[in-house]
């Protein structure tokens, strides 16, 4: 469910960003992917700046405009699916399913599930390679607090109230468990395609739900 082509105004209406916007953010993940197919094949320590910018055929000074660091680039590839399930659990009502309401969501708003190999690839080096773990956390970090914005808007709760930190953190949690479990046994052999992943999280969103009791 990585956001692909569609956005949400201030208004909160849906509709294409932009041609600039969409350029922009299609150059940010030519990036991402440049990076981690360069960190897959040298490792993170023996790829440079410089490496990731000629592998995505831009210059130095372009990579610069958009990216902070060669870990920091592959950002956009790991903010999959948050946008929709922060849309999801803002519509969230008593007795919803949860992975009904994101599969609903990301139809509506045209999303889809793109550059799975390559986001799989990019969680298991997340494993094992601090820089890019620290980048993973961080974009977790950033979707709970979206998750919280959007339980607190569905259940009338205080943004800032212990209930809505937890649940929040209790979705992030159950995503950030899916996604790594799908990445690490597709790894060792298992079924890699976007339905596993998909079921996945489907499973994980549906057991934090239900330990809201929403």
């Amino acid at each position: 469910m990585v956001r692909n082509g569609s956005g949400t105004d201030s208004a909160g209406r849906t509709g294409r960003p932009p041609l600039s916007e969409r350029r922009k953010a299609e150059t940010r993940a030519e990036i991402a992917r440049a990076a981690v197919r360069l960190f897959t094949e040298r490792g993170v320590a023996a790829t440079s700046v410089e490496d990731i910018a000629a592998e995505a055929g831009i210059s130095l000074r372009t990579f610069w405009r958009y990216s902070s660091g060669k870990e920091d680039c592959v950002r956009p590839l790991l903010a999959t699916g948050t946008d929709v399930v922060a849309r999801a659990l803002g519509e969230l009502r008593p007795g919803d399913d949860i992975a009904a309401l994101v599969d609903e969501v990301a139809r509506r708003t045209g999303e889809r599930v793109a550059d799975l190999p390559t986001v799989l690839a990019l969680v298991r080096l997340a494993q094992h390679e601090p820089g890019l773990r620290a980048v993973w956390l961080r974009a977790h970090d950033e979707a709970e607090a979206a998750f919280a914005a959007a339980l607190a808007r569905s259940t009338g709760r205080p943004a800032d109230g212990l209930w809505v930190a937890v649940g929040a953190a209790m979705v992030n949690g159950a995503l950030r468990a899916a996604v790594e479990h799908h990445a690490l046994r597709a790894a060792d052999g298992s079924p890699a395609g976007g339905e596993g992943l998909v079921e996945a999280v489907r499973e994980a969103l549906r057991a934090a739900v239900r330990g809201l009791r929403v």
